[in-house]
């Protein structure tokens, strides 16, 4: 499989364009010592991979500012501390300053040369906002879990992706689906039929990090650690030619 045996790059954004990883730990990290939590950067990841999916799955409809307040309040109840109001609204406003990536920006220009790019991701609209002022890209089409009523892994979500591709005047046998959550994008991806390239950007860590486990053994059809690795491997796929 090649990269230019597609159309259509299909990006998660959470993980693997921002750096969601390190925005939450950010964000969590005072609250939690404000609370006399002394925990990891990794136990705060590993709490929230475990209460942001049950909440997502419990309101699929409600927008994603508002859902990670309801996840503060549950992780906060895990660990026997409390979160205000003040506490679950800051959390809530938090995407915006989560940081992307540093390969992200310069690679998704020069992949817009050579593909449509388009962004499936479980978030607002108004969330996404500012972390594509942060990517610094006009994407062809934006799905996101408000416009879908649910959150990845909901196979909606993904009809929703093909849809949009579809209006762009491109089947789905020309999408390939790049994401760093196999939970979330990977395996559900495959189901629908889509062609699916990891960005393991947690290649050299221990653990799910943010995210939880896949429920089922997966295996992409293509694994880079990086953007950077995408953008070598057109480049090399083109001075093959």
């Amino acid at each position: 499989m090649r990269l230019r045996d597609f159309d259509v790059l299909t990006f998660d954004c959470y993980g693997t364009l921002i750096d969601w990883e390190g925005g939450i730990a950010a964000a969590l990290r005072p609250w939690a010592r404000h609370n006399g939590l002394l925990l990891s950067d990794d136990e705060l990841l590993a709490g929230f991979a475990e209460v942001e999916s049950a909440c997502q799955a419990a309101t699929p409809g409600k927008l994603y500012s508002d859902l990670l307040e309801d996840v503060l309040r549950a992780v906060a109840s895990k660990w026997g501390v409390t979160a205000t109001e003040d506490d679950a609204r800051a959390f809530g406003a938090s995407v915006g300053d989560w940081p992307a990536f540093p390969d992200s920006a310069d690679a998704l220009r020069y992949l817009k040369q050579h593909f449509k790019l388009v962004i499936v991701s479980n978030v607002d609209r108004a969330s996404f906002a500012g972390s594509n002022a942060r990517l610094g890209i006009d994407f062809d089409a934006i799905v996101t879990a408000q416009d879908v009523g649910s959150y990845k892994p909901d196979l909606r979500n993904f009809a929703a992706l093909i849809e949009a591709v579809a209006v762009l005047g491109i089947d789905k046998e020309r999408i390939l689906h790049t994401a760093q959550s196999l939970f979330h994008d990977i395996v559900p991806a495959k189901q629908a039929g889509l062609a699916t390239m990891w960005v393991n950007r947690r290649k050299t860590a221990d653990g799910w990090g943010a995210t939880p486990p896949p429920p089922e053994a997966v295996t992409p059809d293509l694994e880079v650690a990086s953007l950077t690795e995408v953008v070598e491997m057109h480049r090399a796929e083109a001075g093959a030619d």
